[in-house]
């Protein structure tokens, strides 16, 4: 049995994706490989270079996040943002300053891009 998860990215407070992963959902798993996807590129408005990775807002991150996690069939789906109930272990909420996990329901994580790294790689 998968260690369910939901990922949502928001451009300001409404979520423009739902992310589902059938397994690995943990902090210790999803959470690091989310943390370590985040903290690869810079959050920027209008890009100037192809040297180094750039989020072009929310939704450009949100694109490339999909392109970074979904390598072939299965593990990874996209669902509808109104998509609460996916029987998922653990919730991870992606706004442009901060990420916030929920483990279901209860917050168990709000900080910075940075802080969500450490807190990951601290669960192990």
């Amino acid at each position: 049995m998968g260690t369910r998860s939901l990922t949502f990215v928001y451009d300001g407070e409404k979520p423009v994706i739902n992310m589902y992963r059938q397994y690995d959902g943990y902090p210790e798993g999803h959470g690091q490989e989310l943390a370590e996807f985040l903290l690869s590129g810079k959050m920027v408005n209008g890009f100037s270079s192809k040297d180094e990775k750039q989020f072009n807002g929310m939704g450009c991150l949100a694109a490339q996040m999909v392109a970074n996690f979904k390598n072939g069939v299965g593990g990874f789906y996209i669902y509808s943002i109104d998509s609460t109930d996916c029987w998922q272990d653990y919730e991870y909420h992606v706004y442009g300053d901060k990420v916030i996990v929920k483990n279901p329901g209860e917050v168990i994580f709000n900080g910075s891009w940075e802080d969500f790294h450490s807190f990951c790689y601290s669960e192990e």
